[in-house]
């Protein structure tokens, strides 16, 4: 049995190998070809934006919304890909004298979030050129990185699945049917989905490696360890979500009652909420990856932690119709 599971998880790293010289991409030939942002295209799908929540606001100013939340997240993955990379390395140095498969498939995993790193610097010099000044992206990537990187392997790994499969949602459900969308800004995410879809295998394969290197009292800590990664995010989010909301409305041609800033404020929260949070956990994929790791008593606390943030976004989708 322990032969057959060895054979099946080569197998994985091996067609993750396979798949990633096949659609190797480079960033100028392949993804930006000397183009630039327009600024009457949006970036983010409205699925996304969340901007139904904010029916006050008209087609000009949808769009700066979407156009200022997509710059957002080129920033956040960028971000995320920097302590991403990091890990993948340390992990990679246990198979170095082993399985030389896995050894490989980690090798071009780290190269491909280095290279998503730089496109995402791109983008951001990119969108500082089309569209208004005044916009600011508040965490410091290395701050973050160190942060997260302090934490146990196992959470890390999982956090990262984790957000691996979001890049997928995201792509598959709303950016690829969206025809508004900038040309550009859906190559950026065509692409780097491409490669992502083989980071979440791997993602996934590392974390199951993991999870049998410790026992129940770790796993436990390990779990502790991802609510506070969580919390720390969301912290994040939060105080990039005031920045973006302050961003918005000192470039609005109108002023907006109190009213309306605070709910564009409150709906710039709940939409990072969902896209880089509860759109993670609530996939039936990571559930099912998770549910194989955890007992039902730490599953509890992870739904304990987790259910504010649930509670506010359902709250949200319910007020679009109120």
């Amino acid at each position: 049995m322990k032969a057959a599971s060895h054979e099946s998880t080569q197998q994985r790293y091996a067609k993750c190998i396979e798949v990633s010289r096949r659609i190797r991409w480079d960033i100028d030939r392949d993804v930006l070809r000397g183009r630039h942002f327009d600024p009457a295209h949006t970036f983010l799908p409205d699925g996304l934006t969340q901007v139904h929540r904010l029916p006050f606001l008209d087609a000009h100013e949808r769009r700066l919304m979407s156009q200022i939340q997509g710059r957002t997240y080129a920033n956040m993955f960028g971000l995320i890909e920097r302590f991403v990379g990091a890990k993948m390395m340390e992990v990679g140095r246990g198979h170095a004298l082993a399985d030389q498969t896995a050894m490989e498939a980690i090798v071009r995993f780290t190269d491909e979030e280095l290279k998503h790193q730089e496109l995402f610097r791109r983008v951001e010099a990119l969108a500082a050129q089309a569209l208004p000044h005044g916009y600011r992206f508040v965490p410091d990537a290395d701050e973050v990185a160190s942060f997260v990187l302090g934490k146990s392997t196992w959470s890390i790994l999982a956090l990262t699945c984790c957000i691996e499969i979001v890049t997928q949602v995201h792509y598959r459900h709303s950016m690829e049917s969206d025809s508004s969308m900038s040309p550009l800004f859906k190559d950026i995410f065509l692409f780097h989905w491409k490669e992502e879809s083989q980071h979440a295998i791997i993602d996934e394969l590392e974390w199951m490696r993991e999870d049998t290197r410790i026992d129940e009292t770790a796993r436990d800590a390990a779990v502790g360890d991802l609510i506070d990664l969580i919390a720390a995010i969301d912290g994040m989010l939060q105080a990039q979500a005031a920045a973006d909301a302050h961003c918005f409305v000192t470039q609005l041609d109108r002023a907006l009652s109190s009213d309306e800033e605070a709910r564009v404020h409150a709906g710039l929260i709940d939409a990072y909420r969902s896209q880089y949070i509860v759109s993670g956990v609530d996939e039936p994929r990571f559930g099912e990856i998770l549910m194989r790791v955890v007992s039902e008593r730490q599953a509890e606390r992870l739904g304990a932690a987790l259910a504010p943030i649930r509670r506010r976004t359902l709250v949200s989708e319910f007020d679009a119709f109120a």
